[in-house]
């Protein structure tokens, strides 16, 4: 019996994530079968009772520290049940109806300005991988505060919209926000409520597959809003160390945010703002005019408000490709919006809780990092009587966040490019690259916390040295 080359892969991938698991509790101590795990077992037989061995006030801060790390358990269910059920080596999409047909689409990139000639050259590229697959029902629109002077030549593809300065929606969205929001406005808006738009950070790259998978999504008919996988590791890598630790939103993007659109069709856990695709007419019911709550983690804000609304989620298939920050103060910095933007969206009252309780089990997740950390220290040196069960959970969540950075970084690099050698040096990289990453959300997570929330910063996207594709 013939078996697909990517479900043989997806097999491997599955025993080999379940072996992972497994091996971890072994020797994190969650499964006690190995004499390595004999002495702290030992150890915490002899403090049978922490209270008397640690006092009061110890005890209670060491098992707070403890049981916090199981906060971000059903996240982790949702990266386990994504990384298991579904492929994660598809095939190639394949168009299910002509390129030629289906509803308007719209790819709508916004951009400050800043960087001209990546904006210039993007543009170009995602035309001619349009052309490759055939699309022909389409214009890119760029959104910028500059302008940013494209051909006349290629008006008729490329519609410049530039946003005025004394432009103010009515709630004073900021940003990137008011961006998005100034596009929607009667006098600029040009879409009826079928067509569809594609949104694009200034740095995305389409990838064929990509195009694919959004034709397919916009003939299915069947959801609102939709997004898929992007990648970092594409082409030119400026710096390793980011892109090594941004595969751990890669194995992201494959579990939690993939079932979580395939199987409840909502995405309450988390949402990005590129390789997104939305009917028009949805967008224009729900707006990006959401004040400043909603200006800093616009994505995130429209995601929540549009669950709210009861719209409905799709997975796409296919991936973009982006670039990871090319400096660390960069990823750092990045780091801190974001938690700075959620932290607004959580907390903003005009949402309805129901679409903010999942989302605030990811925030909170991260911003308690700082505490949860201090468990590797913890754990061997002030050893506490656990049931078995608590030991196995919190290891099974050390265990999964450290493999999404494994697959991550598998779907990232190419295996046949590389080759053996430094496809697995890649792997160890990454897994080298973890405590200092760690050590960096951790400063994004006390610098958000403890600085302005009301900053929008864009790491530097521009390379400094054109490169000629």
């Amino acid at each position: 019996m013939f078996i697909a080359p990517s479900n043989r892969r997806h097999a491997i991938h599955v025993i080999c994530f379940i072996i992972f698991i497994l091996g971890f509790e072994a020797i994190a101590g969650g499964i006690n079968i190995y004499p390595i795990n004999k002495l702290s077992s030992n150890i915490i037989v002899l403090i049978s009772n922490p209270i008397e061995y640690y006092g009061l006030l110890l005890t209670i801060v060491i098992y707070f520290i403890r049981l916090l790390s199981l906060l971000p358990l059903p996240l982790v269910i949702c990266h386990t049940c994504g990384l298991l059920l579904y492929n994660v080596f598809p095939e190639k999409p394949e168009l299910h109806t002509s390129p030629l047909l289906g509803p308007n689409i719209r790819i709508r990139v916004v951009t400050r300005g800043d960087y001209p000639d990546l904006v210039h050259g993007n543009v170009k590229r995602n035309l001619e991988t349009c052309a490759k697959v055939g699309l022909a029902n389409f214009q890119i629109e760029v959104v910028t505060d500059k302008p940013l002077n494209f051909p006349v030549t290629t008006a008729h593809i490329v519609r410049e919209v530039i946003v005025p300065t004394d432009y103010k929606t009515k709630s004073g969205a900021m940003y990137k926000s008011r961006a998005l929001q100034y596009a929607l406005e009667p006098h600029v808006n040009q879409l009826s409520s079928d067509d569809y738009i594609v949104h694009l950070d200034e740095e995305t790259l389409l990838t064929e597959n990509s195009v694919r998978g959004i034709l397919n999504f916009v003939n299915s008919n069947e959801f609102d809003i939709g997004q898929g996988l992007i990648t970092y590791a594409n082409e030119t890598i400026v710096n390793h160390i980011t892109t090594l630790a941004d595969s751990m939103r890669v194995g992201v993007d494959l579990g939690c945010l993939r079932f979580c659109l395939k199987k409840f069709n909502r995405p309450p856990f988390l949402f990005k703002g590129s390789f997104v695709v939305c009917r028009a007419g949805c967008e224009l019911e729900v707006t990006f005019d959401n004040g400043k709550a909603g200006s800093i983690a616009e994505d995130t804000y429209f995601a929540m408000l549009a669950m709210s609304k009861n719209k409905k989620f799709g997975w796409i298939e296919g991936e973009m490709w982006e670039k990871s920050p090319f400096t660390l103060t960069d990823f750092i910095r990045q780091r801190k919006r974001w938690l700075q933007g959620i932290l607004l969206v959580v907390h903003d009252r005009r949402l309805p809780v129901r679409v903010r309780i999942c989302l605030g089990i990811a925030l909170y997740s991260w911003v308690t990092l700082p505490i949860t950390s201090l468990n590797v220290i913890l754990t061997p040196l002030c050893p506490i009587p656990l049931h078995w069960s608590l030991n196995f959970l919190i290891n099974y969540v050390g265990a999964v966040n450290i493999y999404l950075y494994i697959i991550g970084v598998i779907r990232s690099f190419s295996l046949i490019r590389l080759g053996y050698f430094k496809f697995l040096l890649k792997i160890i990289g990454t897994l080298a690259t973890i405590p200092f990453v760690v050590v960096c959300e951790i400063t994004a997570v006390l610098w958000g916390l403890f600085s302005d929330k009301g900053k929008f910063y864009i790491v530097d996207k521009q390379l400094k040295t054109p490169v000629t594709v």
